[in-house]
């Protein structure tokens, strides 16, 4: 009996399945019409509804996505420790390298302090310096200047070395009791001996005014390139050799172009030194002779 009364339930329910599965896209299709309806009409009780179904569902939502972060954490994790492997063995390989290279400086060193003695060398002066905070541009568009608040009475002398950061500045061509006015070697009136790494070419660094000072008096034979250093080459007795002063940036028919390694708009501080070098200028010196000011 029981099985004749499933079975007969069963029978009438299959007719109200089929109506229900042919008229379920169309009853989905009027449920989500009058949902708009309802919208336009009560914005209030739809906003609600919605805020209660978001609150109700944000709980679960974070449930989900906890094993997710942590997952994606997990995995941010293994990259770092495979990344920190790598770093490790390339420290170890640069210690290793700077290694060797300190015991090469060393042994050069001892043989120099050898051959010196041999030769009777006499040391170079030891170089003083003071510190001074950069407060004006006064160039105009034929001058490129600076002023830096140190002079005579700190020991700042015209033709000593302006020095900040990474390389040579300029020089000082006027000293007043509390100020200096620095030459900056982008100045059409600068022209400095430098030497060309690692060629050891020859060649006269001349400012244009630019920000990029050419190369003048090359060797006929000489091939420079892009990117290569520039120092100073000590000639002329007004800066010692080997003061970084830019790397190669052009190397064309008409003009190789250098880029200094110091910027002049970004420096706030510079160094004035004093090498001791007979080519400076004298404590005396005008403006005019230390580079053409007027």
């Amino acid at each position: 009996m029981k099985t004749r009364a499933t079975g007969s339930v069963v029978r009438l329910a299959a007719p109200l399945r089929a109506l229900a599965q042919r008229f379920s896209f169309l009853l989905l299709v009027f449920a989500a019409i009058a949902l708009m309806m309802v919208g336009k009409v009560d914005t209030v009780l739809v906003e609600g509804i919605r805020s209660r179904v978001t609150d109700a569902f944000t709980p679960i939502l974070d449930a989900i996505s906890r094993p997710a972060a942590t997952a994606a954490h997990f995995v941010e994790s293994l990259h770092e420790i495979v990344n920190l492997r790598g770093e490790n063995e390339r420290l170890r390989q640069e210690n290793a390298a700077l290694l060797q290279w300190q015991q090469a400086a060393q042994r050069l060193d001892a043989e120099n302090r050898s051959l010196r003695s041999l030769l009777n060398y006499k040391p170079e002066l030891a170089a003083s310096y003071i510190t001074g905070r950069v407060v004006a541009d006064p160039g105009g568009a034929f001058v490129r200047t600076v002023v830096v608040t140190a002079g005579r009475r700190d020991g700042v002398r015209p033709g000593q070395a302006a020095v900040s950061g990474r390389g040579l500045m300029g020089r000082v061509v006027q000293a007043g009791e509390w100020s200096s006015r620095v030459l900056l070697i982008t100045d059409l009136n600068s022209r400095i001996p430098v030497v060309i790494e690692p060629s050891r070419q020859r060649a006269v660094m001349s400012g244009d005014n630019s920000g990029q000072p050419r190369l003048l008096y090359l060797p006929g034979d000489a091939t420079p390139a892009v990117g290569d250093r520039v120092v100073t080459s000590g000639h002329g007795g007004m800066f010692p050799p080997g003061l970084p002063v830019g790397l190669i940036a052009e190397v064309a028919e008409s003009a190789i172009r250098v880029q200094p390694f110091v910027d002049p708009g970004r420096v706030e501080h510079v160094q004035l030194v004093n090498f001791g070098l007979p080519g400076g200028l004298s404590a005396n010196a005008p403006a005019d002779a230390a580079g053409g000011l007027n």
